[in-house]
């Protein structure tokens, strides 16, 4: 049987406005049957911290930090907690909610497009497993999150190895299209992502911190061999092929298409009312 041809954005290190400006604009063109599902890897100049749609800067995020660090801001047209992009592959996801393969529920539809992150972590020869919160305690968690940091407690079917989160992602749903986008970590810096968050004191603090790495781990933390972002580009390509039963085809924006890009990232993701103003 023919399989589906799904398209391929490679888009290398983009400005954090110009990153979910694109997200934003596939979601549109595919929501207007102008394109099939897309997925995409990319990257981020500067180094970035990115906050979820629903969370409050003023009372979670020191931005005297983010500018010490001299990293960029933005916040996501999706939900979920902070997340400091620098050594990592960033993914994201574009389909129709109504797509035969895609099941209604969020957290059914995460795991089947997390199945192609399963299998890129596989092909990086690490037993990655799905997330899934047994305990009443453990689902409580997810619903009343003690910490502004995203890799602090995995969700629903996200990607864990030796009991400790590896890949975190969010995924929102507009104009019958799912988008979900997420972080794979190659390397972290602790000490800097620490930083970046606002705590009633320091003793809380370095408790989240210590509790954060025993809950969360990058890729060459675990890895028997260093893995360069090439590599894991490969990794997860071949992941996404064979999760998702599907073939990918590269395609490059036309100057129209990173015009209606610019467009959004301008008006949206680098107004001050869309990133502060919550």
């Amino acid at each position: 049987m023919k399989k589906e041809v799904w398209r391929f954005i490679d888009s290398g290190n983009c400005s954090p406005s110009f990153n979910m400006a694109l997200d934003e604009a596939l979601l549109d063109w595919h929501s207007d049957g102008k394109i099939p599902p897309v997925i995409r890897f990319y990257g981020w100049d500067p180094p970035t911290l990115s906050i979820g749609y629903f969370q409050k800067v003023e009372k979670e995020i020191d931005l005297e930090a983010v500018k010490t660090n001299k990293l960029g801001f933005v916040r996501r047209p999706t939900g979920g907690r902070g997340v400091l992009h620098e050594h990592e592959l960033t993914y994201s996801v574009i389909v129709s909610e109504d797509h035969p393969e895609m099941p209604k529920t969020v957290t059914e539809a995460y795991r089947v497009i997390s199945e192609g992150l399963l299998k890129g972590f596989q092909q990086l020869g690490l037993e990655a497993y799905f997330a899934v919160p047994k305990t009443v305690e453990e689902r409580d968690a997810l619903k009343n999150p003690r910490s502004a940091v995203c890799f602090d407690a995995p969700s629903w079917y996200e990607l864990v190895v030796e009991g400790r989160k590896v890949a975190g992602s969010a995924q929102t749903r507009q104009k019958g299209v799912i988008l979900q986008h997420g972080s794979i970590l190659l390397d972290i810096d602790e000490d800097k992502l620490f930083s970046l968050f606002k705590y009633p004191n320091e003793r809380v603090k370095e408790r989240m911190k210590k509790a954060f790495n025993s809950k969360a781990v990058a890729i060459n933390a675990i890895s028997p061999r260093r893995i360069s972002l090439e590599e894991a580009k490969e990794a997860f390509y071949k992941g996404f092929v064979e999760g998702l039963n599907i073939e990918l085809e590269p395609y490059e924006l036309s100057l129209e298409e990173l015009e209606y890009v610019q467009k959004i990232a301008k008006e949206r993701y680098e107004n001050d009312e869309w990133n502060y103003k919550r």
